[in-house]
């Protein structure tokens, strides 16, 4: 499982408003897979988070070279890989 961490660089949030659209297909598609289960922005809007599953570190690398935020260099993507070993998720 990764935690996917969106760091908007300084100056940025004119360039990402422009590019919200692309970046929620992109997003769309990969709920749509399964493979990111929750996505939003942090507050305050310094950036993004993406809870993803279900693939391989090297396939996460891949994914995220797709996000239209990245490609403009709007952003940078930190990637966090852990094992969950405990939920309450049950109890939502």
């Amino acid at each position: 499982m990764f935690i996917l961490l969106l760091h908007y660089r300084d100056g940025a949030l004119d360039q990402l408003d422009q590019l919200i659209p692309e970046h929620y297909e992109y997003v769309d598609k990969y709920v749509e897979d399964g493979v990111f289960l929750l996505t939003g922005r942090r507050v305050p809007r310094t950036g993004g988070v993406i809870l993803a599953t279900g693939v391989s570190r090297e396939r996460i690398e891949e994914i995220v070279t797709e996000d239209p935020f990245l490609r403009s260099g709007a952003v940078t993507y930190e990637i966090v890989e852990f094992e969950p070993t405990r939920s309450a998720l049950e109890k939502l």
